[in-house]
């Protein structure tokens, strides 16, 4: 036995003048601790800690050292654990890419209650990830009933409303779908989104006309994840993760008991005032315009143009093109263009009122698909002339027939073309399913396995 202790004091002494890593180190202790104390008797302790070298308080030191690790590394992995379980509850729900891009982005609180500020919205449209915060900051009543002055009147409504209010404000969740689906409005439909409100037909829409689109959506969200629970079912039993996000008188759908921003900004502080059509007009054309310049600003720099780079890099940003493709489509860009001229917001936000006629062009270019041909760039222009009224300038043809033109014959493929767009349009959400899990995966080894397919010149 004294053998034994004499290689194990000669390895313990190595080990320790080496400093081994972390997980070598708390292994040999424990091991050793737990070892000895099975092996040895009682009245041999003593000689024990003799022959090691070290003392009853110093082994008491290293033994509390190594506990303080231990609990840290178990907290640690407690947190970890903790953060899982809370993604893995989402996951479990199967909520939509909206819902999850709006739990994401939502940056307030009030009342139990999830809430996009007017910051957050913007955000939510044009940027990928949130800003860093380390938690939801919790309103209190005061802070909301301030934003009844914060917040100005329909009538003088601009295309800076939310920029403006920044974080002074909150959206809900259907209003956010509300405000998504605006987005992608065109002007044509405009009137039609109006007559929907408007349920009397007074041409008029109060408050309470507008809080209808509140209980579509919540109807709609019930039923798709299949809540049969009755009003009246006790809460108490329900789980935190099912208060916030199963319930339907909760959650993302719980009722507003205040006045969001939109609210105020369309019905006044009392909420007894009306819009008419052209409020509604100027709200909807206000709010894309204002989507547009921050997109524009951001790779504009502060100047009045942006590069033909930069607008290619706009429109595929929302795309689920794989890297390769998307390469394949700025440097055929830059192959082409000699001369840059820059696009201009006027031309930019003409192309994008053209997207939201998307489906009016699509139906334009059947007769080209009974055809099964190509279209070239007059029959590009006039057809957007017929759907949306704008006239596209003939640098901007000129800059979309450069970066779609697979083969640079002068026309198009618009199917391709149109595929494409709608993902722009719709911003990522329309195809979303192939973007997360077991979907993206799969949706990535087919591109992968397509390009390798692809011979090579």
């Amino acid at each position: 036995m004294a053998k034994v202790v004499a290689r194990l004091t000669v390895k313990s002494s190595a080990l320790l003048t080496q400093r081994p890593s972390v997980t070598v180190y708390k292994a040999c202790c424990r091991n050793a601790s737990t070892d000895f104390a099975n092996k040895l008797p009682p009245r041999n302790t003593h000689r024990l800690l003799v022959l090691v070298g070290g003392s009853v308080a110093s082994l008491a030191a290293l033994t509390a050292f190594i506990r303080l690790r231990s609990a840290a590394n178990t907290a640690n992995a407690m947190r970890k654990k903790s953060l899982h379980r809370d993604d893995t509850d989402l996951e479990n729900v199967k909520l939509t890419a909206r819902e999850r891009r709006f739990i994401k982005f939502a940056s307030v609180e009030f009342e139990d209650q999830l809430y996009m500020t007017p910051q957050d919205f913007l955000e939510s449209v044009v940027e990928q990830e949130p800003r860093p915060r380390l938690k939801r900051r919790v309103l209190s009543s005061e802070e909301v009933e301030k934003y009844k002055d914060n917040t100005p009147a329909v009538k003088k409504g601009s295309s800076r409303l939310f920029r403006n209010l920044r974080d002074k404000g909150i959206v809900s969740y259907t209003e956010y779908l509300f405000l998504l689906s605006i987005l992608t409005k065109p002007k044509s439909g405009f009137r039609i989104a109006f007559n929907m409100f408007d349920t009397d037909g007074n041409q008029r829409v109060d408050k309470a006309e507008f809080l209808v689109m509140e209980r579509i959506f919540s109807g709609a969200w019930r039923e798709k994840h299949g809540d049969q629970a009755s009003e009246n079912q006790d809460e108490t039993s329900d789980t935190p993760h099912e208060r916030n996000f199963t319930d339907d008188a909760e959650g993302l759908q719980r009722r507003h008991v205040v006045s969001t921003t939109l609210q105020l900004h369309l019905f006044g502080k009392r909420g007894t005032g009306v819009i008419n059509y052209d409020n509604f007009y100027r709200f909807m054309d206000n709010l894309q315009t204002e989507v547009l310049e921050l997109e524009f600003n951001e790779f504009s720099k502060g100047q009045s143009f942006i590069t033909e780079l930069d607008f290619a890099k706009i429109l595929l940003r929302y795309t689920y093109l794989a890297t390769d493709e998307y390469d394949v489509f700025l440097e055929r860009l830059l192959h082409r263009v000699k001369d840059e001229q820059g696009i201009s917001f006027n031309d930019f936000r003409d192309f994008c009122h053209f997207l939201n006629n998307l489906d009016d062009f699509t139906i334009a270019m059947r007769m080209y698909t009974l055809a099964d041909r190509s279209i070239s760039k007059d029959e590009f222009a006039r057809a957007a002339k017929i759907c949306t009224g704008y006239c596209l300038s003939q640098h901007m043809i000129d800059t979309v027939f450069a970066i779609f033109d697979a083969d640079g014959d002068g026309l198009l493929h618009y199917k391709e073309f149109i595929a494409i767009m709608k993902d722009r349009l719709h911003r990522g959400f329309r195809s979303v399913a192939k973007s997360e899990g077991w979907d993206a995966f799969k949706h990535c080894l087919y591109h992968e396995m397509a390009a390798l397919k692809k011979p090579s010149y």
